[in-house]
């Protein structure tokens, strides 16, 4: 394989110092014996999507190091001082349980504290939440995390916040990079920050954010009543060790039932393939633990605690898992009826979704007559949406497919810790209604429709994957679908070109959101199909999503079979699997 020139004359700057030995070792061998694995990890420079910066560990412009770990903290440096002139700035750190997460928090903090920047950094592993509370509880003016959320043991990241607490968006994203990209050499990171500018947080952030999760709870009493309700709950090795456990204590439960091997913290992630939520084989330790001990609740977070994963009983007793979008139908219907029964409802109350997000959750909302806001994937955008309400509405909760929600304000990112209290309490609730979670998802499919939704992801790594990626949605916007399933498709929704296509009547709308590179088409029969290239991995993800009516709760399995062959016959159509 030849190796394209300004990709070795990039390599090669890094066997001179300031790169230290080991480094240097590291990239020669590549130049000598891997073009392939020296071509990914130089053709590019990290940048930020819709997390921030992730990517694999190792050496390289395109890899998560000590040195672009230190470029992109002292470029967020220099452009806080562009921002805040003649102000303190204030920035708070936290960081998983990944490999080198420890680490890399340590380098980022130094190089903060080089530039003259107040930082408080974590005393140990933290989950991301808590980071955004503590921005705003500690008045910072930017924050970082690193993890890079539930992606293999052999990536690590690093999350950017402003000073409302949520993750950077237009134009400080954007802003940040080119920031990063001005700087010409490695010399230029001041590494070597003053000790005493760093300042270790701990159990007070943590008290002051467990007490506002505390205030979250709506149904005080059926907790009372079912807090010895059997719960199993497993961090997978990660941050929500401690602190998921500690919400569920404050809010009432009592038995909280542990996978012991699992709160082993370990980067390696040794009892999962993924520590993601969203796979079946992340929860399976846990859900033959609720066979055991006859529990009824699972409960999952990945590594970094933003995302929660879920099991209940059907009504065959059986423990069946619940998409991200199951969940999210469950908390919304919840926090909407109880804000309703409370009186709560004023008519400046509101909800928010991402795109692929399943509909449903808007035919809720408008059943309480309460806004439903669309937003882009990235819980940086619904953030975005509570920030520019603040003081004027008042955002109830909001979520999406990918297994993370949130509810109130006092937090700016999804909240796995919040979710698992708040989802316990729904347990309990049901069950004071003689019901259990599962029947409370069929009643809400009762009222509403059924709708039931997929995600096929197909991963395409390095710079080939890339670039295969971008030829795959050139082509879906020269040559899209003309029917789907056996349906006319009769809208293209295309967030690159800011335009929806009414393929009845020819017409054309613009979208009123960022551009993004997402397109989803509709068909005649409300099946809807978007495909976007993740900002995070090295995939490309297809959302699908079937209606069906649901005339009663007894036709729940067949009409559930009856979509599950219409997302058969999409993803025939669509060509994914």
């Amino acid at each position: 394989m030849n190796i394209d020139t300004q990709i070795l004359e990039r390599a090669k700057l890094w066997l001179k110092e300031p790169f230290d030995e080991d480094t240097r070792k590291q990239v020669q061998e590549l130049i000598d014996h891997n073009p392939k694995e020296l071509t990914d990890s130089f053709y590019k420079t990290l940048e930020f999507g819709t997390g921030g910066l992730r990517g694999i560990m190792g050496v390289g412009a395109n890899r998560v190091n000590k040195y672009t770990i230190g470029l992109a903290t002292q470029g967020l440096c220099n452009y806080l001082k562009k921002q805040f002139p003649q102000e303190e700035i204030k920035v708070a750190i936290a960081h998983d349980s990944r490999n080198n997460s420890d680490y890399f928090a340590e380098i980022a903090a130094n190089v903060f504290a080089a530039n003259g920047l107040t930082v408080y950094l974590f005393d140990a592993l933290r989950p991301t939440p808590e980071l955004s509370f503590a921005v705003r509880y500690l008045h910072c003016k930017s924050g970082i995390v690193i993890t890079a959320s539930h992606n293999p043991k052999e990536y690590n990241g690093y999350k950017v916040y402003w000073e409302d607490g949520a993750q950077v968006t237009p134009p400080h994203d954007k802003n940040i990079i080119t920031e990063v990209n001005a700087i010409q050499s490695i010399d230029s990171v001041r590494f070597n920050g003053d000790k005493q500018l760093i300042h270790t947080i701990g159990k007070e952030v943590d008290d002051a954010y467990l007490s506002k999760v505390a205030e979250l709870s709506l149904s005080p009493k059926a907790i009372a009543k079912y807090k010895d309700m059997k719960i199993i709950y497993t961090p997978i090795h990660g941050t929500g060790v401690s602190l998921v456990p500690q919400a569920l204590g404050r809010f009432g439960f009592s038995n909280i039932i542990h996978i012991p091997e699992q709160d082993v913290i370990d980067g390696n992630f040794p009892t999962v393939q993924s520590p993601n939520p969203e796979e079946a084989s992340a929860l399976k330790m846990a859900i033959d633990k609720a066979h055991e001990v006859s529990a009824e609740l699972v409960m999952a977070t990945d590594p970094d605690a933003d995302r929660v994963g879920i099991a209940v009983r059907d009504t065959k007793n059986n423990m069946v898992l619940l998409n991200g979008n199951q969940t999210a139908v469950i908390l919304i219907y919840y926090l909407l009826y109880k804000w309703k029964e409370n009186n709560k409802l004023t008519g400046k109350e509101y909800i928010v979704k991402t795109i692929v997000t399943t509909d449903l959750l808007s035919k809720i909302a408008n059943d309480f007559d309460v806004p439903c806001y669309n937003v882009l994937t990235g819980f940086k955008y619904i953030a975005e949406v509570i920030r520019n309400y603040e003081g004027t509405k008042q955002f109830i909760g909001g979520g999406e497919e990918s297994y993370g929600y949130l509810t109130g304000e006092f937090v700016r990112d999804k909240d796995a810790v919040m979710s698992c209290a708040m989802i316990a309490e729904i347990a309990a609730w049901t069950k004071d209604q003689n019901k259990t979670l599962y029947e409370l998802l069929t009643d809400i499919y009762s009222k509403y429709g059924f709708f039931k939704e997929k995600l096929v992801s197909l991963t395409k790594k390095g710079k080939d994957g890339r670039e295969q990626i971008q030829a795959m949605m050139k082509k879906l916007r020269s040559e899209y679908p003309q029917t789907i399933a056996g349906s006319d498709v009769v809208l293209i929704h295309d967030y690159l070109n800011s335009e929806t296509i009414d393929l009845i009547s020819d017409l054309r709308y613009e979208i009123p959101l960022p551009k993004s590179d997402v397109l989803q088409f509709v068909t005649r029969d409300d099946t809807m199909v978007s495909i976007r290239p993740s900002g995070t991995e090295p995939k490309i993800k297809f959302y699908i999503g079937v209606r069906q009516e649901l005339n009663s709760k007894e036709d729940f399995e067949k009409v559930s079979a009856l979509t599950d062959k219409k997302i058969e016959a999409v993803t025939d159509d669509m060509g994914i699997e």
